[in-house]
């Protein structure tokens, strides 16, 4: 099987599973903002985004993979098919798909335009990595922004005319946003986009930073105003465009933006990766969005925005190794059964061993149950701005936020471990780039540093989100998933992974419960001591609660299904037996660590290594 003849990278029947009868998208159309929509709008969205995705965005994944962009000192550099793609996406009308009719956009639901959104970036992460940064960007600035900037900014960006990006690492930083150093001195020259500031300083690991796909790159820069106040208080959020934009919209002199350098990723080939400098020459202009010393606030929208996209990407890097390895077992013939002892015997199709099974039945079950993850969490920001009651609305918001450290993490550690079984399904042709899983393996293995790293996103589950609203979220989503136990539990082929779950649920309960006092009295470097672990542990949970409900909708349905429907609901019952025999056993070993406060990392002494 040559390598060329890549397989779709996504499966059709899954979304649609996904949407329609899980999450029963439809209902959303009862709602008057998409009451011009059905199934039929949707599904010819999700046409044209695997249509555009597999003709223009994997066409070119591998050649992007191989021929990084290049700065030769004046301007960057990327292959030709990064900008006809683009140019694809945007005619597609994708990038304002989610936006109101007099934006431009569609107004599909927020569930749809990521299910459209998972088909690019299975087939080409790199390329898709420019629109999603801009639609993540555009929509900041469209919750925060005054009239003029979304005038002169944001429509230009949902028109794809400009990209965008977002600005927070430093080089002396990382991720301690705390100990950035970017500074914003106000300007007294009034313009109507807002206050004018003269920023300086640098920032480090900006994707999109630098190209010329665009008319123009909109950075959204975090800065310290001039006096503010020491650590995360202090931080204001800046427009600050490559080429300043005249009221008119016309597009003026180059702003004091400057490339400083190209970084090279083992993955995510395809976009630019960038450190900047800001007001080198003392003539960086930027505009203050809202209020001062509030630009964290603000920029935690369109990061929680890109963690769910990061969650979602990992997922369909997993799925297009997943189907790449099953095709391929499908296809190569080697060895024998174990019971067969005659060497004159045909080898058996990989598939049919055991051990094949386990890696194919892994993947599955690690893919499938993200994505169930990620678009239930797309739906959950449908319900959190169109909700029929504020109530609604409100229980939306919360279980998202509970939800999105999850989101954003286990997709990106268990989808890579997906990527590494396909690799070993292919055997030793899996560990050349004559295959695609070892770039797809390369490409996911950015995804646990990506909108903050897995320790970092376990420490916000545990030491924010558990304890915010004095436990409120953590209740809401334990009596979430209680309910779709119970729910189960009526199911026959469900009723016992139902008594599973609930077992392990009052375990976790009992563990987190038993964990609260060190918070509570300000043992916290105990307390989250293990905070990664404890991600892990609900990441694991939460996606056993994923296939419980996958698997209800399958059972029932498959007594009247037949064919392909029925082998399609047997294969959900089988992966979803897998994760309950053999992935949510791995509580047993977390549980005892976290409910103990093991001190072992924090008792550890730099000197004793």
């Amino acid at each position: 099987m040559a390598a060329e003849n890549m397989l779709a990278t996504v499966n059709r029947r899954d979304l649609d599973f996904q949407l329609f009868e899980v999450l029963k998208v439809e209902n959303l159309t009862t709602r008057p903002r998409f009451s011009d929509h059905d199934r039929s709008t949707f599904a010819a969205a999700l046409d044209t985004a695997q249509q555009v995705a597999a003709e223009h965005f994997q066409t070119h994944n591998r050649k992007a993979d191989l021929n990084e962009p290049h700065f030769d000192g004046s301007q960057v550099h990327l292959i030709p098919e990064v900008r006809k793609a683009l140019d694809e996406f945007i005619k597609a009308g994708f990038m304002a798909a989610h936006r109101d009719y007099d934006e431009g956009g569609q107004q599909l639901p927020n569930a749809v335009t990521q299910a459209c959104f998972a088909c690019f970036q299975a087939a080409n992460v790199g390329t898709s990595g420019y629109p999603f940064l801009t639609v993540a960007a555009a929509n900041l600035i469209g919750a925060f922004g005054s009239k003029e900037q979304k005038r002169r900014f944001m429509q230009p960006m949902l028109e794809g005319r400009f990209f965008g990006t977002m600005c927070l690492s430093e080089p002396q930083a990382g991720s301690g946003l705390a100990d950035i150093r970017t500074r914003a001195t106000p300007l007294s020259n009034a313009d109507e986009a807002g206050a004018a500031y003269r920023i300086q300083g640098s920032k480090m690991w900006i994707s999109g930073g630098e190209h010329e796909l665009t008319e123009n790159i909109v950075h959204l820069v975090l800065a310290r105003i001039d006096g503010a106040p020491a650590g995360v208080k202090g931080i204001s959020l800046f427009i600050v465009p490559k080429r300043r934009v005249n009221g008119d919209g016309s597009l003026g002199e180059r702003n004091d933006v400057q490339l400083m350098g190209l970084n090279h990723k083992m993955g995510f080939r395809g976009t630019t990766n960038t450190l900047l400098s800001f007001g080198e020459k003392g003539d960086c202009i930027g505009y203050l969005v809202g209020e001062p010393h509030r630009g964290l606030d603000y920029m935690f929208m369109m990061m929680n925005e890109a963690r769910i996209g990061v969650g979602l990407g990992a997922t369909m890097l997993g799925v297009a190794g997943y189907l790449y390895s099953l095709d391929y077992a499908r296809q190569r013939p080697q060895g024998r059964r174990p019971d067969n002892k005659d060497p004159n015997s045909k080898p058996v199709l990989i598939i049919e061993h055991a051990d094949i099974k386990r890696l194919l039945l892994a993947q599955k079950s690690y893919t499938e149950g993200a994505l169930a993850l990620c678009l239930y969490a797309a739906l959950l920001v449908d319900e959190q701005h169109t909700g029929e009651s504020e109530e609604a609305r409100q229980r939306a918001g919360l279980l998202l936020d509970m939800l999105t450290p999850m989101v954003k993490s286990w997709p990106s550690e268990f989808c890579l471990e997906a990527n590494k079984h396909a690799i070993q399904v292919l055997g030793g042709y899996g560990y050349t780039r004559d295959y695609p899983v070892e770039q797809y393996y390369r490409d996911n293995r950015l995804n646990p540093i990506h909108e903050g790293t897995h320790g970092i996103q376990g420490m916000d589950l545990l030491g924010r989100k558990m304890l915010m609203k004095n436990g409120a979220g953590a209740k809401l989503l334990f009596e979430t998933i209680a309910a779709d136990i119970e729910a189960a539990r009526a199911v026959p082929d469900c009723a016992a992974w139902a008594e599973q779950l609930k077992a392990a649920l009052s375990r976790v309960m009992q563990t987190t419960q038993a964990m609260l006092p060190a918070a509570k009295d300000g043992r916290i470097a105990l307390y989250l001591a293990n905070a990664t672990l404890y991600l892990d542990m609900m990441g694991h949970v939460a996606i056993a609660w994923m296939w419980l409900r996958q698997a209800r909708v399958a059972a029932q349905a498959l007594p009247q299904a037949a064919g392909a429907d029925e082998a399609f609901y047997r294969g959900k019952l089988a992966a979803a037996r897998y994760f309950y025999a053999y992935e949510l056993g791995r509580l047993d070993h977390w549980l005892p660590i976290l409910g103990r406060l093991e001190p072992a990392t924090l008792e550890m002494q730099p000197d004793w290594f």
